[in-house]
């Protein structure tokens, strides 16, 4: 290869890298609508935050461990579950979407359920979530989970309290027998203050793209603290099992938060580096007798950028 092609190719990778590293920051702007006004008042809350250099380096690294995850994973058969619970505006998105943001869609899959519907109601409380659980090769993130009955169906008298009783002597055995067909559950709990979650809904009412994140039920949530409080720990004293115990992830610093859980649940997932083959790029096939045709111009979107 010549020097002028050596040069190009590189030209090139840095230009990819380049669009790369783009992604990376349109993901992590956490308020892009915000007034300074606004900004000033969330930066001054949060003196200690975690310097942004030092979160892209360690995420990225962290980031490189998930695929090793992934690809053990596929070569193992292994089942991996994982729920993430907490309080309204807790974090537990940014974490979900840091988790997966490298990974195979087809190995790792986020599981968001939406209400149950009247056919759901009446069937057995776990019998919704059990389709969606990790076949052998899979990762299954649940971005809240059958502890919806302990949470917010309690709280807001979804549930009566019998169906309540009712889950919190079936959870410890359901999820025993999870771990004993094989499965690695973890269960993570995103905490936050009640200081930061106002915060954090105030910042979501004045910013157009996050106005869709404030639902009714969250704004209830407000009124109800002391009330998610109880339950929260009702549920942490119940279903805490040596088998699946609950994980407590600090969240008023987002970027603490996100390394500090994918760093913990790293050391629980016993992956190893798999044997992998060398990938060579095969030469494109060429034939001199093909034309190619030219499409209409309707068929291409307008250039306006």
């Amino acid at each position: 290869m010549s020097s002028e092609q050596d040069n190009t190719s590189f030209e090139w990778l840095e230009a990819e890298l380049q669009d790369t590293l783009d992604e990376d920051f349109e993901i992590e702007f956490a308020e892009p609508m915000l007034s300074m006004e606004l900004r000033k008042i969330y930066r001054a809350q949060h003196p200690e935050m975690l310097d942004r250099k030092v979160y892209f380096r360690n995420l990225l690294r962290l980031q490189a461990e998930l695929i090793k995850v992934q690809d053990w994973v596929q070569h193992t058969g292994a089942k991996v579950c994982i729920l993430f619970e907490g309080r309204d505006s807790a974090g537990k998105g940014g974490v979900i979407k840091r988790i997966t943001q490298r990974l195979n869609p087809r190995v790792a899959r986020v599981v968001a359920l939406p209400a149950p519907s009247r056919r759901e109601q009446s069937q057995w409380y776990f019998q919704r979530y059990v389709p969606h659980l990790p076949a052998a090769g899979e990762i299954v993130l649940f971005d809240r989970s059958w502890y919806n009955r302990a949470g917010v169906e309690r709280v807001m008298g979804f549930a009566t309290d019998d169906q309540v009783e009712q889950f919190f002597q079936d959870v410890p055995e359901f999820e025993r027998m999870l771990v004993r067909s094989g499965i690695i559950l973890l269960k993570y709990w995103f905490s936050i203050t009640d200081e930061e979650q106002q915060l954090r809904f105030l910042m979501r009412i004045h910013d157009p793209m996050k106005q869709w994140k404030l639902s009714p039920m969250d704004l209830e949530s407000r009124i109800r603290w002391e009330q998610y409080t109880k339950a929260k720990e009702d549920m942490f004293f119940r279903t805490n099992i040596d088998e699946a115990p609950w994980y407590i992830v600090e969240g008023n610093d987002k970027k603490r938060e996100r390394l500090n859980c994918i760093e913990h649940l790293l050391t629980k997932i016993p992956y190893h580096d798999v044997p992998s083959e060398k990938v060579n790029l095969p030469d494109r096939e060429y034939n001199p007798s093909y034309e190619r045709r030219v499409l209409p111009d309707e068929l291409y979107v307008p250039k306006i950028y």
